[in-house]
């Protein structure tokens, strides 16, 4: 097995963490009787010559051996050794790691491609799984190939290698189009009886993604019954004993039905925009008697309720009835996702009530060496707007150790949280002015009490401003908001005095602002927002354009500018300066062309249009098609991947009901 591995210059050879000599201890150590030598072995190639999916020098020069191994029948965990070989050779196109290493590993692995023949009938079944799509991905005879996988598929009768050959097929089809009817009757084959639900569903997934006209007219059903039959006759998986590695703690953290949950994701993935079906399919899953496929879809409901729009009211309730059980893998899983819905989460406001009424130790958590967060059930509840969360949240504020952001959650409560007020205020005068924690501890706690609406928190809103302009110290990073507060509250006027001490700070804009807003002088206010217009700062030109819009008609000098940043610059510059072009001097015809141009090229600047085309009114009528197509499409502006990059149901829900009023205002 290990001819050669001597002559082999290791140390001119590099992998992740350096000079590979160790590389031949731990090739020798995979033959090992012990079975911690083993696993520790194959943890330290992992780590370097295939760290992160990438390969190196020192990668190549393992493949021959690893070969070797993977032939001999009395080595242990031979299986481990062949995903490491497919997963050395990337997608069959160096898309392994860059450069030349990429290459010359894939060069390596099809040079010894032949021997996945022999290891795709080997008697263990883990060897046969890990070396079927190696059939696919390395050998270069198509036709050799897929007569390969047939005789492979009507021989196999392990449920575990089925699939695998299922997506080795799917791979055969996506490589060779000329020859992929071949590969879709045998996934057509693989999709009835009397095959087993678990490669029939397989077989349902992949026929969704390449050849939908092949698939069954009741395919939601049809899968939905296939995966319950498949659950019914799945054992659960034995624990394993042994020393802990790095190989073991990746494969804990997978699903406990890593196959289950791949075969519904695809399917998933292979419906795509047909909302109404997924939310069938993701029906069947919940009400599934197995809480581990229950699981798999409480996962996989993030994904859909996250890219796509659509009635959630169904799963939102079986997610909701997730949270009454003894499994805490379940009931956490189905707390997260349901978090992040905000108002969506409505439907399961009971179930969020009940578990926060029952479980007051799941109020807070606290992470390793962190303070106390907020828990899961609470938030979740809380971000539905349903003021039963306030007594939970009032006797957090009312304890020593509330957590930090506990003020952003209670916004989302609006008015009702009005009876935390009160204690709001509290800490909010207690926030150390001179602490470096400042800002961080007053943030959360101003924007609750500003969507409350409490006026009665003034005199700690000025506290906050304090020793300005030049002493507001760890405060600085927050007065922006504090001000914004007091003009929200209707207080700027008590304050005046002190928020023109702030006309020569970088929040001049945001205090001129505010004055504008208490008495309607656009004589003391003006010039500090052209000032802060004319400044060679972004941050400040931002919120100089924000505050003229409020002026309205009183900006007008400065129109020219105004128009100059709305033809020029930054798409998210131009934007801001449109709507305030607009409610300066309430002409849309240079506006439109700014919105219509920017609504295509940056999905993230149709909230701030949309709420300036609700107050344009019939103006807004040449725009009615890019509002009508966002409310037919059924992707989220915000859906990952896309221009944002990041999952925010509550942005897109807010674009969509903001597009509705544009249009019942035309």
């Amino acid at each position: 097995m290990f001819t050669g591995i001597d002559e082999v210059d290791w140390a001119s050879l590099r992998h992740a963490h350096g000079q590979a000599e160790d590389v031949p201890r731990w090739l020798r150590a995979l033959a090992s009787a012990d079975t911690v030598e083993r696993a520790t072995a194959l943890d330290g190639l992992y780590d370097a010559v295939h760290h992160e999916g990438r390969v190196y020098e020192a990668t190549p020069a393992c493949v021959p051996f690893l070969f070797a191994l993977a032939a001999r029948e009395e080595v242990p965990d031979r299986g481990c050794i062949v995903e490491l070989l497919v997963g050395i050779g990337g997608e069959g196109d160096g898309s392994a790691g860059a450069g030349g290493a990429a290459n010359a590993a894939w060069e390596a692995v099809r040079a010894g491609a032949d021997a996945f023949v022999a290891l795709a009938g080997d008697p263990d079944p883990v060897v046969r799984r890990a070396a079927a799509g190696a059939l696919a991905r390395f050998l270069d005879d198509p036709v050799r190939v897929l007569g390969l996988l047939r005789r492979r598929l009507r021989a196999e009768r392990d449920d575990h290698v089925l699939p695998a050959l299922t997506e080795a097929l799917a791979l055969f089809a996506r490589r060779y189009p000329a020859l992929a009817d071949g590969a879709l009757d045998l996934l057509a084959e693989q999709s009835a009886p009397p095959y087993p639900p678990g490669p029939r569903l397989a077989a349902l997934g992949q026929l969704a993604l390449h050849a939908p006209v092949r698939l069954p007219a009741d395919l939601v059903p049809t899968a939905v019954r296939l995966l319950h039959e498949r659950s019914a006759q799945r054992r659960p998986p034995a624990e394993r004993s042994g020393t802990d590695t790095l190989v073991r703690r990746i494969r804990r953290l997978r699903p406990s039905d890593e196959q289950g949950a791949v075969l519904l994701r695809t399917l998933h993935t292979a419906l795509g925009d047909r909302v109404h079906d997924r939310v069938a399919l993701l029906t069947g899953q919940l009400t599934s008697p197995d809480p581990v496929d229950r699981c798999n879809a409480v996962w996989m409901s993030a994904g859909l309720f996250r890219g796509w729009r659509g009635d959630y009211g169904v799963p939102v309730r079986l997610l909701g009835a997730q949270l009454n059980t003894d499994q805490d893998r379940l009931r956490d899983a189905a707390v997260s996702v349901l978090a992040e819905l905000h108002a969506l989460a409505a439907p399961a406001a009971d179930d969020l009530h009940a578990l926060v009424s029952t479980r007051p130790d799941l109020w807070t958590h606290r992470w390793e060496r962190g303070s106390p967060a907020l828990g899961g059930p609470l938030k979740a509840l809380a971000r539905t707007g349903d003021p039963r969360a306030v007594p939970a949240l009032a006797q957090l504020l009312a304890g020593p150790a509330a957590p930090v952001g506990l003020g952003c959650e209670a916004a989302h409560l609006g008015r009702a949280a009005a009876p935390l007020a009160p204690a709001l205020r509290l800490r909010l005068g207690r926030v150390p002015l001179a602490s470096p924690t400042a800002a961080r501890l007053a943030g959360p706690l101003l924007t609750a009490l500003r969507a409350i609406g409490d006026k009665e928190a003034v005199p700690e809103l000025v506290r906050l401003l304090s020793g300005a302009p030049d002493g507001l110290g760890a405060r600085d990073a927050v007065a922006g908001q504090v001000i914004e507060t007091l003009s929200e509250l209707g207080a700027a006027a008590q304050t005046a005095p002190l928020l023109r001490r702030l006309f020569h700070t970088r929040h001049a804009a945001t205090a001129a602002g505010a004055l504008w807003s208490a008495d309607g002088d656009a004589t003391a206010v003006l010039p500090v927002l052209l000032r802060e217009l004319a400044r060679d700062d972004p941050d400040a030109r931002r919120t100089a354009v924000r505050q003229l819009g409020r002026l309205g008609p009183a900006a007008r000098p400065a129109l020219p500018e105004l128009r100059r940043l709305a033809r020029s610059g930054p798409v998210r510059e131009r934007i801001p300066a449109a709507c305030a072009l607009w409610r300066v001097a309430g002409d849309p015809e240079p506006v439109r062309p700014v919105f219509r141009s920017a609504w295509t090229a940056d999905p993230r600047t149709r909230g701030p249009i949309a709420r300036c085309l609700t107050t344009m009114g019939p103006a807004a009528g040449p725009l009615r098609d890019l509002i009508t197509a966002e409310l037919t499409h059924p992707r989220r502006h915000t859906a990952p991947g896309g221009a944002y990059g990041r999952h925010d149901i509550p942005d897109d829900e807010e674009l969509l009901r903001r597009c509705r009023e544009v249009l019942a205002g035309l």
